[in-house]
């Protein structure tokens, strides 16, 4: 498990890998070219092919083509997204608006206007903003400089997400609720996951919300990416797994004392696809892109969606998206889908979701073209020599009261010239019924069940031999499984776990000898679920505990055997042995402050905005720098309130320690710039890490000389944890912890918390 201090620094591969999937040829850019809408200029964005295909489809509404073809051509704005769960979030976009927007309203850089950034029109809260910054104009005035170092510190704590703008619509579709199950089948590299963590905490006064994200990905090292992202956001309701979305498995978790089906409420289906709607940031597409792509991705958006909609709860709602502007990744697999579904499913009227969102309505007449140019109508004029390349399924309905009983018109095309975005797809679907061949096998008698080698999709029993194009490895899967019947079947084998292999997921037990110390030391409150603690590892002393919520705990340990967990949980302790001396090894971890807040009841002390600049901008401030009434709650070790009308409008929790005459912020870098920014303190060091005024000189506690303490206490950090202890020259003494709408300190062990 990374620290949050370490992720801007050790996640270069995992960059690496997220570049070579959106299809960017690495030595192609320049470091300052590097999204924010520039670089690529070598590459002529022509490709005659695809503007005579999606002409003859006329996706495009008459007489907007040339208009439709400039904006592809365009680089593509920045957008970047407040996290929307966090009650930080009106802070940060407080100070975006009345700080770092008004700075750059009338700049200009090299003769060019700089336009201020302006919220997305159709985003809740103006949590959501665009500019036409590029990276190479962010480094060329001292005033953008502060603005990038603004947000690549709050990006890296997690408050500030750099997302594409039409990648944000599908999680806004699925109407998330603090109580849904939420399966992400396709999650890589985590914008969207994000995005549904956030709104499944919606309700901050909640720390474990009952219900939970599996965010899923096939490619192991994408995995990690993933991890990343959802890790800034510290949610005891997250975990991440390794599966290939078209057969991930079926799970089980006990409902009042009873094993039971895990269906989902809500599932995010963003499939693999050809990607013409992200040429506008990823401009290798231009020479690469031909139908063929679509037509070899067609058979495998469709398993994976059939995945979906057979985990999807009755009653819950599935979105399916592309970023491909291309029928046969769109149209064609819902219409394949609803058709499938014998009225089990139905297309939600989405229109008034997002007031202020332009799209085009979805097409019910399209035809299929090959990469050589030859276009097809119907499946009946397809030669046989291409039935392996062209499907049924890629064609609409033939009968029209059909096709008009899918209303494919509620599906959204977003189209780059309506609102300066990238191309986009996207359909939301809602479950009426249990899918027709569920309907076959009464509740818990599928053949499947209770066989983890045999995938569970009982349609594939019964499907038809005539239903099985489109379907192709339907068909493999419907002949082995017949042929299994029809001889003794070998016995069952383990699913094999591919990838690195990960450290076990070792929960508490009631009676574990661990536990009782921590809860002690810090006086947890009873109705703190200490059964949802978790250790990695089955031997030795335990160096991390972590947390997760109860309803994860249930999937865990109910599925062991049946999916590959690469992550979950939230770090809430971490292993101090100096702290034995005091009654407790374990200090709290910054990560978990505030899933741990509403429990903890001892150790705790309160300070004002004053205390918080100075443990913030000072490396270990003696307690005679707090004020009268922190320090005399230092020197007490007890617990009391005091009011600041100056403070933040919202909570703030940080971990540190105390010694017997000094006491120390232990807040990763840019949580402390985070923080202090919070409280008015300006946080910007040029280059040359010089103050605004010229000079070098870095007095004690300013705020330029933040960024080498806050380096420093990462790396003594580091050394910490990976020696399992802390040492302070004046010997540690233990305090403790809160959490107060005020600025105020949670204190632990040597460890505490401002709140």
């Amino acid at each position: 498990v990374l620290c949050v201090s370490n992720m801007g620094r050790k996640n270069r591969p995992r960059q690496r890998a997220q570049q070579n999937r959106d299809g960017r040829a690495e030595g192609k850019r320049s470091r300052d070219d590097a999204g924010w809408g520039a670089g690529y200029s070598e590459i002529i964005k022509e490709n005659k092919l695809f503007e005579h295909y999606y002409t003859e489809l006329k996706i495009v509404p008459e007489g907007e083509f040339e208009e439709f073809m400039q904006a592809m051509r365009e680089p593509l704005p920045a957008t970047m997204r407040i996290t929307g769960y966090k009650s930080h979030a009106k802070e940060i976009l407080h100070t975006l608006k009345e700080k770092y927007f008004k700075e750059v309203q009338d700049l200009e850089v090299d003769g060019q206007k700089i336009e201020a950034p302006q919220p997305l029109s159709w985003y809740p809260d103006e949590l959501a903003w665009h500019t036409n910054l590029s990276r190479k104009i962010l480094r060329k005035s001292p005033l953008l400089e502060k603005f990038h170092q603004f947000l690549v510190s709050e990006t890296e704590s997690g408050n500030i997400s750099r997302q594409e703008a039409v990648s944000m619509i599908p999680p806004l579709l699925m109407k998330i609720e603090p109580q849904h199950k939420i399966l992400d089948m396709c999650a890589a590299p985590g914008s969207k996951t994000a995005q549904l963590i956030e709104m499944l905490h919606s309700d901050m006064d909640i720390p474990f919300p009952e219900g939970f994200v599996i965010a899923n990905d096939v490619d192991n090292k994408r995995c990690y990416l993933l991890v990343h992202q959802a890790k800034r956001l510290n949610s005891p309701c997250i975990m991440v797994v390794n599966h290939d979305a078209s057969s991930i498995p079926r799970l089980y978790f006990d409902q009042d004392g009873k094993k039971d089906i895990l269906f989902y409420d809500r599932i995010l289906c963003d499939v693999p696809c050809s990607g013409d709607g992200t040429m506008r940031k990823n401009i290798d597409v231009w020479k690469k892109w031909t139908t063929s792509n679509s037509l070899q991705l067609h058979g495998l958006q469709i398993r994976i969606a059939v995945r979906g909609v057979e985990q999807l709860a009755v009653g819950g709602r599935m979105v399916y998206s592309t970023c491909s502007l291309n029928p046969i990744e769109d149209e064609a697999v819902i219409a394949a889908l609803l058709e499938k579904s014998e009225g089990a499913l139905e297309l939600a009227d989405a229109s008034a979701d997002l007031p202020g969102l332009k799209y085009m309505p979805g097409i019910t007449s399209w035809k299929v073209m090959t990469k050589e140019g030859q276009w097809f109508s119907d499946w009946s004029e397809v030669l046989k020599s291409r039935h392996t390349q062209i499907r049924p399924t890629m064609f609409p309905p033939t009968d029209p009261e059909k096709l008009a009983s899918m209303k494919l018109e509620r599906c959204m095309r977003i189209l780059p010239h309506h609102q300066n975005t990238g191309g986009f797809f996207v359909a939301v679907l809602v479950k009426k019924a249990p899918m027709p061949w569920n309907r076959r096998y009464p509740k818990g008698e599928s053949p499947a069940e209770g066989n983890p080698s045999v995938p569970d999709t009982p349609d594939l029993l019964e499907v038809k031999k005539d239903d099985v194009c489109g379907f192709s490895s339907v068909a493999v899967l419907h002949i082995d499984m017949k042929c299994s019947v029809c001889s003794s079947p070998p016995p069952p084998k383990k699913m094999k776990l591919f990838g690195f292999k990960e450290d076990p997921f070792v929960f508490l037990t009631e009676d574990d000898p661990i536990f009782p110390p921590v809860q002690a030391f810090y006086d947890l409150s009873p109705d703190f679920p200490k059964l949802n603690v978790l250790t990695r590892t089955h031997e030795g002393k335990k160096r991390h505990l972590y947390m997760v919520s109860k309803e994860l705990r249930n999937v865990l340990l109910n599925n062991s055997e049946r999916m590959k967990v690469i992550n979950t949980g939230v770090k809430i302790w971490s292993r101090n042995t100096d702290g034995e001396q005091f009654g407790c090894a374990f200090r709290l971890a910054q990560e978990g402050v505030y899933t741990l807040c509403p429990y903890i009841r001892a150790r705790i002390l309160n300070i004002s905005v004053e205390d918080v600049k100075v443990l913030l901008t000072q490396e270990n401030p003696f307690l005679s720098k707090l004020g009268d009434d922190a320090h005399n709650q230092a020197k007490k070790l007890g617990q009391c309130h005091s009011e600041d009308l100056n403070a933040p409008q919202c909570p703030i929790d940080l971990c540190g320690w105390r010694g017997k005459t000094s006491i120390r912020a232990f807040v990763p870098r840019n949580e402390r710039l985070h923080y202090l920014r919070m409280v008015g303190v300006e946080v910007f060091c040029d280059k040359q890490g010089k103050r605004n005024d010229g000079s070098t000189e870095i007095p004690e506690g300013s705020a330029e000389g933040l960024s080498q303490e806050a380096d420093l206490l990462e790396q003594e950090g580091e050394e910490m944890e990976q020696n399992g202890s802390e040492s302070n020259a004046n010997g540690p003494e233990p305090i403790g912890s809160t959490c107060d709408g005020s600025a105020s300190y949670r204190t632990g062990h040597p460890w505490f918390s401002s709140s």
